[in-house]
């Protein structure tokens, strides 16, 4: 038997947990989470209109349903639980499928005023994640400014303009809906500081941004045009192209009027966040002009664009895990085709997969190739892994240290409550939306 511990229960953490028990006939498999619920970013970070994504997690139960597979939450690696060296005397290997846990700064003055967020937090609010706050995103915003131009920019421009009827019948908490619903937002400036060739929302996200119902979408043609790949796009990638497609024919197309407004800017790099009283009241930002090397320089000239809401979106960083190593430049840790690095050597039984082994790119399904490199050289390493005593079974030793993780039929049992509770409301499944609530319908699972 190889005692496998997979810490994280995203895609890649599911990815990986699949591939050891697709190869290796005696992989037995622990995924641990320090959520008492499984599917990491598909639960947490997926927009809640976006259906047919989150239903990517009816394949993740697949994978935590099987019988060498077993799903334990509620259980934190690091120094608040249990450390990477118990876990490697618990288990005969482990892989660390942690993500990236924190979001890139913008690193200007008045990043931190009160109205001032990164699109995550926004995302983990509406999304019922466990910690998340409600610090009252929307109060008193009539416009925001998405700092970023990739799909989750899309995302979160897209959620502050849905009307609370078409968010009804999806899982979000119940707070963030009626929040949303007063909400007194009417203009969204989605802002990118190099040109629409060179932003990385995808087509069909993109399109969505001109559907919503009673929302125009404003772009300049004008400040496309400053882009020369824009002008001429025979050269671009498809995927690229076809996002040049659909900004012309909002730049070319008739004027709508609409309640609310999406405004598309591009070669705006922001400098300062400016204060209005003690709140965040508007942002600078230096228009910018390609240069000779794919990037962007500075033009000094400035244009101020009032909001009471600021959301960065400029990507994802991985963190530090206590008790393994961490390449601070690249926000990863150190690896050789999955296996950890320690000064440079191979540290057995240690492996890593995900954003925290390759940083965070590509999309879900980047992790499935990603986790099956890791699993090759798990397994390629299983004849000097096994420890001692194949029979111990680590959970009575987690159970001994005090961890009473969450097992698959506590997570059923989380399941039943959210779809009582959206009965309740009139609704469809509604998330739970704190530690409280979730550990308590855990807990009625043995009742």
């Amino acid at each position: 038997m190889l005692r496998v511990a997979v810490v994280g229960s995203g895609p890649s953490g599911c990815y990986t947990a699949q591939s050891l028990v697709q190869l290796s006939p005696d992989a037995h498999v622990d995924v641990l989470d320090r959520l008492p619920c499984p599917y990491g970013l598909v639960r947490y970070g997926v927009a809640p209109d976006h259906e047919k994504i989150k239903s990517l997690q009816n394949n993740l139960r697949t994978v935590l349903e099987h019988e060498r597979v077993r799903f334990l939450g509620g259980v934190p690696v690091g120094p608040a639980g249990v450390s990477p060296a118990r876990l490697r005397e618990l288990y005969d290997a482990v892989v660390y499928c942690v993500g990236a846990a924190t979001d890139r700064r913008l690193g200007i003055p008045g990043e931190d005023l009160p109205g001032s967020w990164s699109a995550t937090e926004f995302v983990s609010w509406y999304s019922a994640h466990p910690d998340a706050v409600d610090d009252g995103f929307l109060r008193g915003a009539r416009s925001a400014v998405v700092i970023g131009v990739g799909n989750v920019a899309v995302d979160v421009t897209r959620m502050l303009v849905r009307g609370a009827a078409e968010l009804t019948g999806t899982d979000m908490p119940q707070a963030a809906l009626d929040a949303l619903a007063a909400g007194r937002v009417t203009d969204v400036h989605m802002v990118g500081r190099r040109g629409p060739s060179q932003a990385r929302f995808t087509t069909k996200e993109l399109r969505e941004l001109g559907s919503l119902p009673d929302t125009a979408v404003v772009v300049d043609p004008a400040e496309l045009a400053l882009d020369a790949a824009y002008r001429d796009p025979s050269g671009l990638p498809a995927p690229q192209r076809r996002n040049v497609e659909v900004l012309r024919g909002w730049a070319e197309g008739p004027a709508r009027n609409a309640a609310r407004r999406i405004r598309l800017r591009f070669f705006l790099r922001p400098v300062e966040l400016l204060a209005d009283g003690a709140r965040v009241g508007a942002v600078r930002f230096e228009r910018t002009a390609p240069d000779e090397h794919g990037g962007v320089t500075g033009t000094g000239r400035y244009e101020e664009i009032a909001a009471q809401l600021v959301l960065r979106s400029v990507g994802y960083r991985g963190v530090p895990l206590e008790g393994l190593p961490f390449d601070a430049s690249s926000g990863t840790v150190p690896h050789l085709a999955g296996r950890v690095l320690r000064d440079g050597v191979v540290a057995p039984g240690e492996y890593v997969a995900g954003w925290i082994k390759r940083g965070p790119t590509g999309v879900i399904g980047t992790n499935r190739p990603c986790a099956k490199e890791t699993v090759t050289s798990l397994l390629a390493d299983a004849a000097v892994l096994a420890r001692g005593d194949a029979s111990a079974d680590p959970l009575t030793a987690l159970r001994a240290a005090g961890i009473e993780p969450v097992e698959w039929a506590g997570w059923r049992a989380i399941e039943r409550a959210e779809a009582e509770l959206g009965v309740s409301l009139g609704r469809s499944v509604v998330k739970l939306p704190d530690w409280a609530s979730l550990l308590t319908a855990a807990r009625t699972a043995g009742s």
